[in-house]
């Protein structure tokens, strides 16, 4: 195979990854020749910045059929992401699919059997685990510096949370289960990924405290009378501008998860998404010392007890280098590792496992909090995925 040709089913927002992808220059490894979208407009503009000769369609099927392609990325929105992506492995196509997996554990596990029938690669795009910031956490856990991990920590103030997740169909419980998997997969499998360990049973708690209400489900943001002045009113985003407090919102927007890991690590994990600002923080407690992410992830700090040797005698501070890059600097480095993956069988960092096992735990957390906080043990993955 000369280059691998991709195509991208959902063009839009998230499918903007696809341009580290199209490599048309002579050392490339890959061309992005298709694309489906149920928007022409979102197809034209996907033609103009990606490949002006790419095949377009606004069926998925269609670009599914062309032998032309060899491999499909799955960037539409999370509820369909188990339908296409089952469809593009069955018609023989490797697949990259934005995380989360799927919206239930049953739909990752059926993905999952879906590709393993195939003999065809299916990669989760969990970018954090490529994000540089996180990378270097990674690299100072493995390196025994805070000793052996016993206790996570995550606060995520989403202060974005109305912008992006309260004025289309992310509110609602049918298109994504919880917050929990379509923001919370992200630091749960960043939980797993920097203890080394995945969830056993977690416990729950959350409410709608700040978005949803009476407000009619047809109302839109441009209609609305409260335009200038409304907090959380969205113009720019056409087709992402219902009201943030609608009635049939039904996903909480504050939420708190304790969790059980292997080996005994306890962590917990902070959702809240009217904060007035946006970052995620991280702190990783072991035997020696622990580590901790400042809000513009631009640090690591690092804590030792003194009376474990010599690398007791300082903390320490990384200063995380610039990255070039969506995602701090993640994009073009997982985009390059699933060429790894399906052109040199490459183990990739961010696992089918791994994608699988941060929605069970995000969708056993939704359970018990909605059962009153409930303990609920994490469903066990296929044994032959282990």
């Amino acid at each position: 195979m000369d280059k691998l040709r991709i195509g991208v089913i959902g063009v839009s927002g998230r499918g903007a990854i696809a341009r580290n992808w199209h490599q048309p220059q002579a050392r490339g490894r890959s061309l992005v020749v298709a694309g489906a979208d149920t928007n022409e407009q979102f197809l034209a503009e996907f033609r103009k910045n990606t490949n002006e000769d790419a095949f377009v369609t606004t069926d998925y099927r269609e670009l599914l059929e062309r032998p032309d392609i060899d491999a499909v990325v799955v960037t539409v929105p999370d509820f369909l992401h188990e339908e296409i992506g089952c469809a593009a492995l069955q018609a023989g196509k490797h697949v990259y699919c934005e995380k989360p997996m799927a919206i239930t554990t049953e739909g990752c596990d059926r993905m999952l059997e879906t590709a393993r029938a195939a003999g065809k690669h299916l990669f989760v795009g969990h970018n954090m685990r490529y994000m540089d910031i996180f990378r270097a956490m990674k690299e100072i856990i493995d390196s025994g510096t805070i000793g052996e991990v016993k206790a996570a920590w995550v606060r995520h103030f989403v202060g974005l949370g109305g912008q992006f997740y309260f004025h289309d169909w992310h509110a609602r419980r049918d298109r994504t289960t919880s917050l929990l998997l379509q923001k919370g997969s992200h630091d749960i499998d960043m939980i797993h990924w920097l203890t080394g360990r995945f969830s056993q049973r977690v416990a729950a708690f959350g409410s709608l405290d700040y978005f949803g209400g009476s407000r009619p489900n047809d109302l839109r943001c441009p209609d609305c009378p409260e335009l200038n002045t409304c907090p959380d009113a969205q113009v720019p985003w056409p087709g992402h501008d219902q009201c943030a407090y609608r009635q049939e919102v039904d996903v909480e927007d504050n939420q708190v998860v304790i969790m059980q890991l292997e080996g005994g690590i306890k962590a917990s994990y902070l959702q809240c998404h009217f904060t007035p600002e946006y970052f995620r923080n991280y702190t990783i407690i072991g035997t020696e010392g622990r580590l901790e992410n400042l809000d513009d992830s631009s640090k690591v700090i690092v804590k030792t007890r003194r009376r474990f040797g010599p690398k007791g005698l300082s903390d320490r501070v990384y200063e995380v280098k610039p990255a070039e890059g969506g995602h701090g600097g993640a994009d073009p480095v997982i985009c390059e590792e699933f060429l790894d993956v399906v052109l040199e069988g490459k183990q990739p960092v961010a696992t089918p496992l791994a994608g699988r096992m941060s929605v069970a735990t995000g969708c056993a957390a939704a359970e018990s909090l909605r059962n009153d906080g409930v303990p609920v043990n994490i469903p066990p993955a296929p044994a032959w995925l282990k």
